[in-house]
């Protein structure tokens, strides 16, 4: 899933080697620490975890759930946490009219957990839209985010002397200078030597370390990133525009290019897409939990393709869906050696966030929902449903259920801008089957815009919409 704002582009691999960068201060990089520097399981990062499976081992609110509390934000909230304390916090924008195209106003917002009311603000300086949607929660409950300034900070969330909530910046690493002029950070994730890894939209892959030193990697010029970073022990999962990588770095030195695997992509963005290329994050998933990677290609009919993550090789190859709309913007959910797959074909995006006019310039937005199982042998869809999520769902490990917000029946004509009742919705993963489906707003207030929900360890399932923060709980 790109969540992203921005004009994506195009193209090729230049024959020979990145242009590495090593900048900042010297040291040597941190031992490998048992656990990356993040908070809570389920709640810190906005596709689930570092494997970007959109999935938790937290239940959810069930069939029974409902709308318990709503605020008004004042921003479009593309990714929800909740810290150790159990208080929600969101990174926001105000795209949707407040900012002009491609550009956001990142904001940290702080909620009450039970009342949903936004109970603290911070504005970071603005930049490229993305900078306000790939964050992560660190081991100190703070939101690591990028600025508009080729920073990355930690906003940490506390009390002051009147007992008011405040949120405020405890740390900022400069990552500028690896950075060129006119290029922006897209995402930020922590990983397993105590660094953090960044990407740009221009193609920039770096890391810093705990001593403020900066090692970089230029990707091929025309190769561009709208997606988020994936993560595991041994290295991370990078998609641009036109291929896959598989990239790690040792020590201090800069990422290097493991292994990388083209994809099929259009030059035009498909309607219910933001760009062309693929919208989805890689998903890590399969044998030892990280032993293979799935990415949906932008094929005229997406195919879903699922590589060895040691050497780049193939598993498996099928259409993305059969009866669903024949494009996506969200990342496979996984748990196992399955997936799901949620089709966003036709879906309206406002205008100014995306990339340009797509083709066909509009779509009926007929939504769908696939699982398919993976095997050494071969892919095999286990069913498609016809469920019109509007968000980007989550599964539940712990209950079996795949969450998110949807719309009705598709209305005559199409309903390419959404008017009507949103639902939330439950989905049993086993079978498809539709577990609950209970009005909880009315688009185009409650428009879900494919934002993502989380579920805390009290069961509240937290979903932003364009005008809305929802807490939905049993």
């Amino acid at each position: 899933m790109r969540s992203s704002y921005s004009a994506i582009l195009r193209r090729v691999f230049p024959a020979a080697a990145s242009v590495l960068m090593v900048l900042g201060a010297c040291g040597a990089a941190s031992a490998d620490p048992a656990v990356p520097d993040l908070g809570p399981a389920g709640t810190a990062l906005i596709h689930g975890d570092l494997a970007s499976t959109d999935s938790t081992g937290l239940p959810g609110p069930g069939p029974d759930g409902r709308l318990v509390a709503s605020s008004v934000p004042e921003g479009a909230c593309s990714a929800t946490f909740v810290a150790s304390d159990g208080m929600p916090l969101a990174l926001c924008t105000g795209f949707v009219g407040l900012a002009p195209p491609g550009v956001a106003v990142p904001t940290v917002k702080l909620f009450d957990p039970v009342s949903a009311a936004p109970i603290a603000s911070l504005q970071l300086p603005k930049g490229g839209l993305l900078g306000g949607v790939y964050g992560y929660l660190d081991g100190s409950d703070r939101v690591v985010v990028a600025d508009g300034t080729g920073a990355i900070d930690k906003v940490a969330h506390r009390r002051d002397a009147n007992g008011r909530w405040k949120l405020s910046v405890d740390e900022r690493v400069d990552v500028s200078a690896g950075i060129p002029a006119g290029d922006a950070i897209t995402g930020v994730a922590p990983d397993f030597r105590g660094r953090i890894w960044f990407a740009t939209t221009g193609g920039v892959i770096g890391t810093v370390d705990a001593t403020g030193r900066v090692a970089a990697t230029r990707l091929p010029d025309g190769e561009k990133l709208t997606n988020g970073l994936s993560v595991h022990r041994d290295g991370t999962s990078v998609l641009t525009t036109r291929a896959l990588y598989e990239m790690r770095a040792t020590n201090s030195d800069a990422p290097e290019v493991i292994w990388r695997q083209p994809y099929e992509a259009g030059a035009i963005r498909k309607p219910g897409q933001l760009g062309p290329g693929s919208g989805t994050t890689p998903t890590y998933f399969g044998p030892g939990g990280d032993g293979w990677v799935a990415i949906v290609d932008d094929a005229p009919r997406p195919q879903l393709i699922v590589y060895r993550v040691g050497d780049g090789s193939q598993v498996c190859r099928i259409p993305a869906f059969e009866t669903s709309g024949q494009g996506t913007e969200n990342s496979p959910m996984a748990w196992g050696n399955s997936l799901v797959i949620p089709s966003t074909y036709g879906f309206g995006y406002p205008p100014q966030a995306t990339s340009g006019p797509s083709a066909p310039p509009t779509a009926p937005f007929t939504g769908g929902m696939t699982r398919i199982d993976v095997s050494e042998s071969g892919c095999h869809r286990v069913w498609e449903s016809g469920d019109r999520m509007a968000s980007l769902p989550r599964l539940s490990r712990a209950d079996g259920l795949i969450y998110g917000l949807s719309y009705g029946p598709l209305p005559p004509g199409g309903g390419i801008q959404q008017v009507g009742p949103v639902y939330y919705t439950a989905v049993d993963f086993g079978t498809g089957d539709l577990r609950a489906h209970r009005e909880v707003g009315v688009a185009p207030l409650d428009e879900p815009l494919q934002l993502t929900g989380t579920i805390g360890p009290d069961r509240s399932y937290w979903q932003a919409t364009v005008g809305r923060m929802l807490r939905i709980a049993p």
